[in-house]
């Protein structure tokens, strides 16, 4: 693959050096169908918004010419302790060494972030002047950066005045922020594109998050050569990660049925709903990762597969962080909140959690199931960008399809058989369903309305999804 070592710039236009020259449509016929005419008091604009991103293998190598180039006098790099001692960090630190940029290191952030990982990082910023905030890491690291700048850059504020109501204030983000570039070093949270910052709420036990167009980081660096160490667990979970943001964002309700329009263009959401530039990122993050995920997951050495599924990452991140996620993503806030003693191969050995990738893809069978009657021709697009063969599938047979596709892809990739096996029983769904209702940023965008008997049954079906 001669285009993976070229270093390129990009801001919504695509490559398809990872298949072939299948052109996607910019608008499809179901599209056009799909996107009319806003009516009564339903919005009737989106808002294209995303970092730029820098692709390459050891393209990381430039990141202190970029924080001259931003005349930083002082940067927080902001690490996790394990990637401290690693290749991404000490890359990124030799290049700011040979600018001669003074820097200091935090290399406490916590593998899925807390409210009290938040503020730790918090304090250690507002400790000090800081002009440029650097991330190195996945996007437990990159989304605690974004919470230390936004932050450190309005000392009075709560932690809870900028997070999604009704958990939090939701206020909007007005003041201004340092610039942020961020080098991820896994493939499947997007955060390097994103204004999305998401942590556990301890006092709910469940996760919670700050999204506004102001977080997003001025520069996503994209460098295939940190996935070459990956483990296996973190490369399948990271890249699952991917694929619901791929699925979730090209189903979720559409732009122009997202209710109240805002009064002014500065309060539109960044999760807007599936809309026609999403649609594009989303469909072609889904085709890459039904192609490489299995590779990349199962050999560390294809580096053909470990960058496209990087590169995936961020067509995703693309596409979710302007459509937003739906129920998926909402469910698995609780189920990663309300942890007992699961601990996953590849991830800290004595610390339980459930990765996110996996948190989010237990249910992800019984959710497709259920919004496939709204949408059933997109859910057959999503299936057929798996694999499946949807030439003479009926509509009312789309989300079987679909989860049967997903379920199939789920044992290929050995992923555990549902909540059952992640520690929880039926016992459970209560809390589960009073943990996902008030994520209204995520379960508003459900194509299909869903109630809280509804929201129990979905759970109770993801006890098990084999």
């Amino acid at each position: 693959m001669a285009a993976i070592g070229r270093v390129f710039s990009t801001r919504f236009t695509f490559r398809n050096q990872f298949l072939g020259h299948r052109c996607i449509p910019v608008q499809s016929a179901s599209a056009v169908k799909r996107y009319g005419t806003a009516t009564d008091d339903k919005d009737y604009a989106l808002e294209m918004a995303c970092s730029n991103i820098r692709y390459g293998v050891g393209v990381t190598r430039e990141v202190g010419m970029d924080c001259a180039n931003l005349c930083a006098k002082h940067v927080l790099v902001v690490t996790d302790a394990r990637l401290a001692r690693m290749k991404p960090v000490q890359t990124v630190l030799e290049a700011l060494d040979s600018q001669k940029i003074p820097y200091k290191v935090y290399d406490r952030v916590r593998v899925e972030p807390t409210d009290v990982s938040f503020k730790e990082c918090i304090d250690f910023a507002k400790g000090d002047n800081f002009d440029l905030f650097l991330a190195v890491g996945g996007g437990s690291v990159i989304d605690t950066c974004k919470a230390a700048n936004l932050y450190s850059t309005k000392p009075d504020a709560e932690l809870l005045d900028f997070v999604n109501a009704p958990i939090g204030r939701g206020l909007s983000i007005e003041h201004k922020l340092k610039p942020l570039i961020a080098v991820p070093t896994t493939a499947g949270t997007g955060s390097e594109t994103t204004g999305t910052a998401v942590f556990d709420y301890l006092p709910m036990k469940a996760k919670t998050g700050i999204a506004s167009r102001a977080l997003r980081p001025d520069l996503g660096i994209v460098d295939p050569e940190h996935l070459i160490t990956v483990p296996e667990r973190v490369a399948c979970y990271s890249g699952i990660d991917v694929l619901c943001h791929a699925i979730e964002s090209y189903t979720a309700k559409p732009y122009n049925e997202r209710r109240p329009r805002p009064a002014n263009p500065k309060l539109r959401p960044s999760y807007q709903g599936s809309n026609p530039i999403s649609d594009m990122w989303s469909l072609y993050a889904l085709r890459l990762t039904a192609k490489y995920i299995k590779r990349a997951t199962y050999n560390a050495d294809d580096f053909e597969a470990r960058s496209a599924m990087h590169l995936a990452s961020a067509y995703a991140g693309i596409g979710f962080g302007n459509a937003g996620c739906h129920l998926c993503h909402g469910m698995s806030y609780p189920i990663s909140g309300n942890v007992g003693n699961y601990i996953e191969e590849g991830y800290e050995p004595d610390l339980p959690l459930i990765p996110h990738g996996l948190s989010v893809i237990v249910s992800a069978p019984a959710v497709f199931e259920f919004t496939a009657p709204a949408c059933p021709q997109r859910h057959l697009e999503a299936a057929e960008a798996l694999g499946a063969d949807v030439s003479k599938v009926r509509a009312e047979d789309a989300g079987k399809v679909l989860t049967d596709t997903l379920r199939g892809l789920l044992v290929e990739l050995k992923v555990p058989n549902g909540l059952k096996a992640l520690g929880y029983d039926t016992d459970c769904i209560p809390t589960m369903v009073g943990g996902t209702m008030p994520q209204h940023r995520l379960i508003k965008l459900s194509p299909r309305d869903v109630n809280e008997e509804q929201m129990h049954e979905l759970f109770a079906k993801s006890m098990t999804i084999y």
